[in-house]
């Protein structure tokens, strides 16, 4: 039981790193990632404020599966934004799958 909830923590531990970009960055890559996303992902445009919150939102979603594969803390601003990118298309996938159920 130990070694089961030890592994849990590590990899809680390794999901929730941060990267050097700060809360600013962060609502700027959102942004720009919920903007992209919604260009990419069809029916995904939400206006200024959803894309924020989409991009913010995807990017914690992006940043959480990819800690699993890559070390997420050293990214800088372009690997922030494409984490934010791939977790707001998945994010904006997820939410038109729910629209159509």
């Amino acid at each position: 039981m130990d070694t089961v909830f030890q592994a849990a923590t590590e990899i809680l531990a390794r999901s929730t790193t941060l990267t050097s970009v700060g809360w600013i960055g962060y609502i700027i890559i959102g942004a720009i990632a919920g903007w992209i996303a919604g260009n990419i992902v069809k029916g995904g445009g939400q206006g200024i404020l959803m894309n924020i919150v989409i991009g913010v939102v995807g990017a914690l979603i992006g940043g959480f599966l990819l800690s699993f594969f890559l070390n997420t803390a050293g990214g800088g601003w372009f690997f922030t934004l494409f984490t934010a990118v791939l977790g707001a298309v998945i994010l904006l996938w997820l939410m038109s799958l729910v629209r159509k159920a």
